[in-house]
């Protein structure tokens, strides 16, 4: 192979060679890898703000369930059948109104008996006061005569036991005549019973019988019929159970937020109310305390009764704090924090293992600086030491915050760098790069002229002396 061959072969590969790199850079991969080696000599992209203040308010959570502040349970004071109910479920009522009628027959009939007992009970003491008079004049003669000589001392004993046995039936009248006027009185009582009212204004929430049904009167052993149940849905209480973990600072009269699961879109006001003194254990054996909280509702709205419902009572208020995310706060192992900055840090405890830091940006670097914390929330954490209100911190992500190290190069990444843009002459003086098909024409071009060439100047090699 000649010369002149070779350096038209070296020519195209070069040319082949050219091309090809400029297609691979142009490509996304290898854009991405210009990008990535750019990215690293300017830091690794993070997100970063300056600290900042704000109020925050540290609130224990407790799941719940929504009740009626004032729920009647009615049952019957007597056993019998019922003749009418006046109301539907879900109808609203007065106080007053009658909503259950029972048949009074046998009760009726009751109070009859007891008012003949007492007639029969007065007659007879009508019959006890002329026995007792009989016997207390029987008694003194015998006296007077015992006196005289004239009657023995045992005529005397019997006329005295007499007498005595005469005032016993009177007073035993007596009292039977009180116990009969009792009896009419209860019977009155539970023949008026017959009839009840609704104690309170409501709605009535549940209905539990039907006319016709005959109700029973609850005993020690056997709870009564409850026939209906009235509730005032005006005033409805969050009935929370608050773990006895956290129940501590939960205090009368604190401020609580109310979220009901049936109504995501909806959020109510609530007050502490009322809190439970004796500790209920639930079946798997947790600990709670029940907290009633009042709920503040518009006017005119109703809730369905025994709605799931969550709280978040608020226990302590933090106003004007330092404040930043609450990923921003991460826990690093003592031993790989520089020595420059534990050192001498009274928020550093040596004798632990682990340590809170948040991480500044200084120069573009990190640097791991120990923080003392507050309350949080959700997203925000209280910084009680440890940082100033000048700092720029680093917020995000958490892919990145999980790693971090101190003294690493960091960038912001909403501050994209510029990338590397190559000129072409335009309009504007500048110089347009040739596309690669621009390329491998050219270097074709190349490879036909030096082909073209390539026999004429063989000949004219071997035309030369």
């Amino acid at each position: 192979m000649g010369i002149g061959k070779i350096l038209v072969a070296t020519t195209i590969g070069i040319g082949v060679l050219a091309g090809i790199g400029f297609i691979v850079v142009k490509s996304p991969v290898g854009q991405q890898f210009v990008n990535r080696n750019s990215e690293a000599d300017a830091g690794m992209p993070v997100l970063m703000e300056p600290v900042s203040f704000g109020d925050l308010e540290r609130t224990v959570s407790a799941p719940g369930s929504i009740e009626p502040r004032k729920l009647v349970k009615i049952s019957s004071q007597v056993s019998a059948k019922i003749l009418a109910l006046p109301f539907e479920e879900g109808e609203q009522v007065k106080k007053g109104d009658v909503v259950i009628r029972l048949d009074p027959q046998d009760l009726v009939a009751a109070l009859d008996s007891a008012k003949a007992g007492l007639a029969g009970q007065e007659a007879s003491l009508g019959g006890a006061e002329a026995a007792l008079i009989n016997a207390r004049l029987s008694y003194e003669r015998l006296q007077q005569l015992n006196e005289t000589g004239d009657a023995t001392k045992a005529e005397l004993d019997a006329a005295e036991a007499s007498f005595l046995q005469a005032q016993s039936n009177k007073q035993v009248l007596i009292h039977q005549i009180e116990q009969g006027r009792a009896q009419i009185e209860r019977a009155q009582t539970d023949l008026d019973n017959t009839t009840i009212t609704s104690p309170i204004d409501g709605v009535i929430t549940a209905l539990n019988a039907e006319e016709g049904e005959t109700v029973i009167v609850g005993t020690t052993n056997n709870p009564g019929s409850i026939i209906m149940e009235i509730a005032d849905l005006s005033q409805m209480l969050l009935k929370a159970q608050v773990d006895e973990a956290n129940i501590a600072p939960v205090e009368v009269g604190q401020d609580a937020k109310i979220y009901i699961n049936a109504y995501t879109d909806r959020e109510y006001d609530g007050k502490v109310q009322k809190i439970a003194l004796k500790r209920q254990v639930a079946a798997d054996g947790t600990g709670t305390f029940e907290v009633e909280i009042l709920m503040d509702l518009p006017e005119g709205e109703t809730l369905y009764s025994g709605l799931s419902a969550s709280t978040d009572i608020v226990v302590e208020h933090y106003y004007d704090a330092m404040i930043v995310p609450s990923q921003a706060v991460v826990d690093r192992r003592i031993d790989e924090i520089p020595e420059e900055i534990k050192d001498g840090n009274e928020l550093v405890d040596l004798n632990k293992t682990f340590t809170r830091v948040v991480y500044r940006v200084v120069d573009g670097k990190t640097v791991a600086t120990p923080v003392s914390v507050g309350p949080s929330d959700l997203t925000q954490t209280v910084i009680t030491e440890g940082l100033s209100k000048d700092d720029l911190i680093v917020t995000g992500p958490f892919r990145v915050l999980v790693d971090l190290k101190h003294d690493r190069a960091v960038r912001d990444q909403n501050d994209k760098p510029e990338a590397a843009s190559t000129t072409s002459e335009g309009e504007d003086g500048t110089e347009d790069a040739e596309t690669p098909s621009e390329e491998s024409e050219a270097a074709d071009s190349q490879s036909d002229d030096a082909i073209e060439g390539e026999p004429t100047n063989e000949t004219d090699t071997q035309e030369q002396p």
